[in-house]
């Protein structure tokens, strides 16, 4: 168990890492702490307009969204200080904070956003994420299953996926299995779980069903060159040397410096 663990995060660990989702919040889902309004009191002693704390974070995701990050932030750390306790302006700062690379400073946006929402499973999904993408993989399964836990969580399949993905991180094949297959109950179109599934019956000797993971695969994204690659040596083994080339000739088509020749495992 433990050789065919190791050879599935040979094949699966790296780039599937790459497909793990964060979910942001959504001002058109309503996906915000419904707060009262909070008043300011000027240095002369009057009262200035509201500052409703959800309406600045429904501000920050639509700059968000636009791709003005520095007004997100501002908007962010304006419904903070509205309300310290805001989860999703925590959430939208450690969005941040990854495209700034300050991977560090998002984490803790991260944990922050959901211990302050405990039942929300974004914030839940988004945390173990972070986790998982940071070399804790087995700590972040228990936040997936936070995130499954709550049943208004908008895109199950995607934690489902995210879950099975740092499942086989970790070391646990048999989970990572099921979580896949459960995301792909509720999206048959997932590519983060085919990717997954076709590359775990790979190391498990699967071929022919490796086979079908990476054509549904291939269907969805057909310059992916990790499922091209995979592909070859799928063929490879089942004894198809032609169908291996064929791959093959299409990965040096988009990756002209990628092996000539299929590898084995």
């Amino acid at each position: 168990m433990l050789a065919l663990a190791a050879c599935f995060i040979l094949l699966a660990g790296c780039r599937q890492l790459e497909r793990l989702s964060f979910i942001r919040p959504d001002a058109s889902r309503g996906e915000f702490t419904k707060i009262a309004p909070r008043y300011e009191v000027s240095d002369s002693g009057q009262k200035a307009l509201p500052a409703a704390a959800e309406s600045l974070v429904a501000s920050a995701v639509s700059q968000y969204n636009a791709g003005n990050y520095n007004e997100a932030g501002q908007f962010a750390r304006q419904a903070l200080k509205a309300d310290p306790q805001l989860a999703d302006a925590h959430a939208i700062l450690a969005l941040l904070a990854e495209r700034t690379g300050n991977s560090a400073e998002a984490g803790g946006h991260y944990l922050k956003a959901a211990t302050l929402s405990p039942g929300v499973g974004i914030h839940a999904n988004n945390y173990g994420t972070w986790l998982c993408a940071n070399g804790r993989a087995a700590e972040s399964l228990a936040w997936f299953d936070r995130a499954l836990a709550d049943p208004n969580y908008p895109t199950r399949s995607a934690a489902f996926a995210n879950a099975g993905t740092c499942a086989g991180r970790a070391g646990q094949a048999d989970r990572a299995e099921t979580n896949w297959r459960n995301a792909l109950a509720l999206d048959s179109n997932d590519v983060q779980s085919l990717a997954g599934m076709a590359s775990l019956q790979f190391a498990r000797g699967g071929y022919l069903d490796a086979r079908a993971f990476v054509e549904r695969w291939l269907a969805l994204a057909p310059s992916d060159t990790e499922a091209l690659r995979l592909g070859s040596q799928i063929e490879q083994k089942l004894g198809d040397s032609a169908a291996a080339q064929r791959y093959l000739s299409r990965l040096q088509a988009i990756s002209p410096d990628s092996t000539t020749a299929p590898r084995s495992q």
